[in-house]
């Protein structure tokens, strides 16, 4: 089935609103209309929906630089995470507890270039009750594209430093199918995907196959 970013953002969105809404059961009515509104307030400002991240993405980046990571987790230096559900500006994770361990763990984050990410308690109930949610939120420090898209001038320098490097060790070179879940994070079509539209993952597309026929990573992998 054809990827289409607007279906796709629409769906990530009723599954995230069931997932984080208290169930009737666990809340009341009042507290679950509360809910919802503050959800819906949250995607504006850093959604939509998705299901995991590009490899280059600031949210993911600490990582060890053999194995890269799609989803925010203790591999690249988060403390504490659980329920967690992801926004492409951000990502929102309802621990039990206080949660003082997850925004202890993101001031601890090293600096990032081009981006600032920070941790805060959320003043309103989501998952259960008794879970504390913490809104972790990547605020880019370079202005997006009008689409509200990540541009190929932040994309392909952060895509670039992660990769280049890695011919140091690399055997094989993987091609455009493979990596394209790592480049354009996920949902995701061929070339495009709710963090880099159609002509920035052309591009990308483009400069990632003039880089595996230079030969610098060792044979194409068929």
């Amino acid at each position: 089935m054809a990827f289409r970013a607007d279906e796709a953002a629409q769906r990530g969105y009723e599954q995230v609103q069931a997932y984080l809404v208290p169930r009737p059961q666990y809340a009341e009515q009042s507290v679950r209309e509360r809910s919802k509104e503050a959800l819906a307030d949250i995607v504006d400002e850093i959604g939509p929906v998705v299901e995991s991240y590009p490899t280059w993405h600031p949210l993911v980046r600490n990582h060890d630089e053999h194995h890269p990571e799609t989803t925010p987790s203790d591999r690249c230096g988060y403390k504490g995470l659980d329920h967690t559900r992801y926004f492409a500006k951000g990502f929102i994770t309802c621990p039990y507890g206080d949660g003082q361990q997850v925004i202890d763990s993101v001031n601890a984050l090293p600096a990032h270039p081009i981006a600032h990410i920070s941790a805060e308690r959320l003043d309103v109930k989501l998952y259960n009750p008794n879970a504390t949610p913490i809104l972790v939120k990547c605020d880019w420090e370079r202005p997006l594209g009008q689409d509200g898209m990540i541009p190929l001038s932040i994309a392909m320098p952060l895509l670039l430093e992660q990769e280049v490097p890695c011919w140091r060790w690399s055997h094989v070179a993987e091609t455009w199918e493979t990596m394209r879940y790592y480049f354009l994070g996920s949902p995701h079509g061929a070339r495009y995907s709710l963090f880099v539209n159609q002509e920035t993952g052309q591009a990308i597309k483009k400069v990632w196959n003039a880089l595996i026929y230079t030969g610098m990573f060792g044979p194409i992998k068929v």
